[in-house]
């Protein structure tokens, strides 16, 4: 996509008309994270203290030294986020596509950022 933002209404029907679907949902979410005074995930750096928005991509079981643990990647349209709940198999509403808030202090493994027990909100699922 250009520098440049559009200019008039049909400039824009044309970019959103040559734009793939991807293009389209990121844009979508990064103006969601921007109305909803979040932080975008490309800007958060290890340590750092963060409410992030976005959708979850993934949700698997995983593991960890023996603990069932819970992992989801967010993605927010700029970077994704693995979100990680220690000690647990499932939580009711976390599932692939779903929209959430999230908030806790981020950390950074293996070169991804993660955010471990966060606290969360649910979106509505009207909004998706």
């Amino acid at each position: 996509m250009s520098a440049e933002k559009p200019t008039g209404r049909f400039r824009r029907m044309l970019d959103r008309l040559s734009s793939s679907q991807e293009d389209l949902e990121s844009e979508e979410l990064r103006e969601d994270a921007q109305a909803s005074g979040c932080t975008k995930i490309s800007d958060c750096n290890d340590r750092q203290i963060v409410r992030v928005t976005g959708t979850l991509r993934t949700v698997t079981l995983r593991p960890r030294a023996g603990v069932p643990a819970l992992e989801a990647e967010l993605f927010d349209g700029t970077a994704p986020l693995d979100v990680v709940w220690l000690g647990r198999r499932s939580i009711v509403g976390i599932e692939p596509g779903r929209r959430l808030i999230a908030s806790g202090r981020i950390s950074l493994s293996h070169g991804r950022r993660v955010l471990f027990n966060p606290k969360y909100e649910l979106r509505p699922l009207g909004q998706e």
